[in-house]
């Protein structure tokens, strides 16, 4: 068992809320920095995200009339709080002390408010184009979901438990799922796309159409806090596929005891959500942005049948595993 001041120090310093707050910001940057070095331009300095937080920050805030300002203060609040909880379920450095048996399936959970806050948000608003933006959120979150939880079911089904510190332990004693499942990883991938609004899945708050969709209305702190939700759920999202499918701060059949294994595994996590983030920035930069009825048919179509198809070699695979 972990001591409480450990535990203390695990949840709110390291790696816990702090870095996570530091290192959502520099994910931002990096980000930036991939796009517009593809984009052949310069891109942000370094402390650009952090300035931009600030300075969003203290503008003010401005309501329309009848908008529920209670609710709109509290919404951002939450999404924020979510996500920055499902990332302290997430192997960091090791076994995360608050792991369970089913705390992938939390993970899960609190990954989709962020996106239900956003259609609240648009629809408290008072505003058309927030409203439609928020509705095509909610929308868009069918079509992802599904092949996203099943593209995460099958590594779960193949380690034999719904804990994430028990799959990247598995991966551990064997090889990583991005090898053995690769169509799983590849559609997680792209559902996690989706699942940040990110380009070509954008569609919520497509600027061409409707302004910014949920965010037309946002401003100051709620703005500043939706932004740092958005940018804390990268990193949470990141997290949670590099140790699904990479064996997030472990190496296959290396098992290495005392402080020169943390300080390894914080280095694997590092370059494996720096990974990851690169092919979401190869994505957002290489694409542009599909329609919502485009998005519905390689949901339904592509993706959600792949995610199937994933989890019927893993059931026939663990048979044979089974029997052997």
């Amino acid at each position: 068992m972990i001591s409480p001041f450990l535990l203390i120090i695990y949840i709110f310093i390291f790696p816990g809320f702090l870095f996570l707050l530091g290192y959502a910001l520099f994910l931002q940057f990096v980000d930036r920095k991939i796009a517009a070095r593809m984009q052949d331009r310069v891109g942000p300095p370094f402390l650009q995200p952090l300035a931009d937080f600030i300075k969003t920050l203290a503008k003010e805030v401005i309501d329309l009339k009848n908008a529920d300002r209670k609710a709109l203060d509290a919404a951002p609040l939450i999404a924020l709080a979510a996500v920055m909880t499902a990332y302290l379920y997430i192997p960091i450095v090791g076994k995360s002390p608050l792991a369970f048996q089913g705390d992938l399936v939390v993970v899960l959970y609190l990954l989709t408010l962020p996106t239900i806050v956003l259609f609240v948000m648009g629809w408290l608003s008072r505003n058309v184009f927030a409203t439609i933006g928020g509705v095509r959120a909610v929308t868009q979150m069918f079509i992802y979901e599904v092949p996203f939880f099943l593209a995460l079911m099958t590594p779960a089904l193949m380690a034999g438990s719904w804990s994430i510190s028990d799959i990247v332990v598995w991966q551990q004693e064997h090889f990583w799922f991005a090898v053995l499942q690769p169509i799983g990883f590849v559609v997680a991938i792209v559902c996690l796309q989706a699942k940040l609004e990110r380009l070509p899945f954008d569609i919520p708050e497509a600027e061409t159409e409707i302004v910014a969709g949920p965010w037309t209305e946002l401003t100051g702190r709620r703005l500043a806090l939706m932004q740092l939700t958005m940018n804390i759920a990268l990193v949470t999202g990141c997290a949670l596929v590099a140790a699904v499918f990479l064996g997030g701060p472990m190496t296959p059949w290396t098992i290495t005891p005392g402080i020169f294994s943390v300080i390894v595994g914080f280095l694997l996590f590092l370059a494996k959500t720096l990974f990851i983030l690169l092919i979401l920035s190869s994505i957002k930069v290489a694409s542009g942005r599909i329609r919502i009825d485009q998005l519905n048919d390689i949901g339904w179509k592509y993706l959600a049948n792949a995610a199937l198809l994933q989890m019927g070699i893993v059931l026939v695979m663990n048979y044979f595993w089974v029997v052997g």
